[in-house]
């Protein structure tokens, strides 16, 4: 199964010049965790999470309506093509510690796949646990 069988097509994408504040008010309008940063071009620039703005931002005393969202993102971030295997999605998603990849054809986002998006499919449920097994043992610190 490909990607673009699975990924969710409509993505809203926010401008690096955007700020953290309107970043965040997207994030909560679509009920996501991440957006795509993309350039007037429509090419990606990196991503920004709801956890980027939490520990880059407001937890850097930074002030959200006036950070814009390219000090906070993340750069040179994994991506997927559409045509792409929902194996590999699943891959670099573990290999990259992340739960979602923005997928990208001739330099622009088309869509955004997700660990969940994954878990739907039952062709790749053992790579998707395991992914997810893979992310999940890095976020957590070793007990004492």
């Amino acid at each position: 199964m490909q990607v673009k069988e699975l990924m969710c097509p409509s993505v809203a994408t926010v401008d690096p010049q955007d700020t953290a504040q309107s970043a965040a008010q997207l994030l909560a309008q679509h009920n996501v965790g991440a957006l795509p940063v993309c350039g007037s071009d429509g090419g990606l620039r990196g991503v920004v999470t709801d956890r980027d703005i939490v520990l880059r931002c407001v937890a850097a005393q930074e002030d959200p309506a006036k950070t814009p969202v390219h000090k906070i993102m993340t750069r040179n971030c994994a991506v997927v093509s559409p045509a792409a295997d929902v194996r590999e999605a699943a891959r670099l998603m573990a290999a990259h510690q992340v739960r979602r990849l923005p997928v990208v054809e001739d330099d622009k986002v088309v869509g955004i796949v997700s660990l969940g998006d994954l878990s739907l499919s039952h062709s790749c449920d053992m790579e998707a646990a395991a992914a997810l097994s893979d992310i999940s043992a890095e976020s957590h610190p070793p007990e004492m």
